[in-house]
């Protein structure tokens, strides 16, 4: 699966996915693009986009995508923070259906 971390998100987490193929959206060469733009460029090119951008969601459709999207939900976006969330995204990544959201956050008992 080739997977996107979005570039507010620390690059270390790559190493926390397994055999995925990972990139950073700075890798990509896709720094500074907005939301839109981004998606339009991952298509055909990457699977699942990982970020923590709440809103992401609200802004673009979406349901309609090709690709899947794994939005954390943390307190911050250290490493440090994040690292207990990436068991349960390498699970979501098992079961992510193409145009899926999936939600991981610190509270996960909620």
């Amino acid at each position: 699966m080739k997977i996107l971390i979005d570039e507010c998100l620390p690059r270390k987490l790559k190493h926390t996915l397994g055999e995925h193929d990972v990139m950073t959206v700075p890798e990509a060469g896709w720094s500074g693009k907005k939301n839109g733009e981004l998606l339009r460029l991952m298509i055909g090119v990457f699977d699942v986009f990982i970020t923590i951008d709440n809103n992401l969601e609200y802004q673009q459709q979406l349901a309609d995508q090709p690709v899947s999207f794994v939005v954390l939900s943390a307190q911050n976006n250290k490493f440090e923070t994040l690292l207990p969330l990436m068991s349960d995204v390498n699970e979501a990544l098992e079961i992510i259906q193409h145009g899926q959201v999936i939600k991981i956050s610190e509270q996960s008992d909620e």
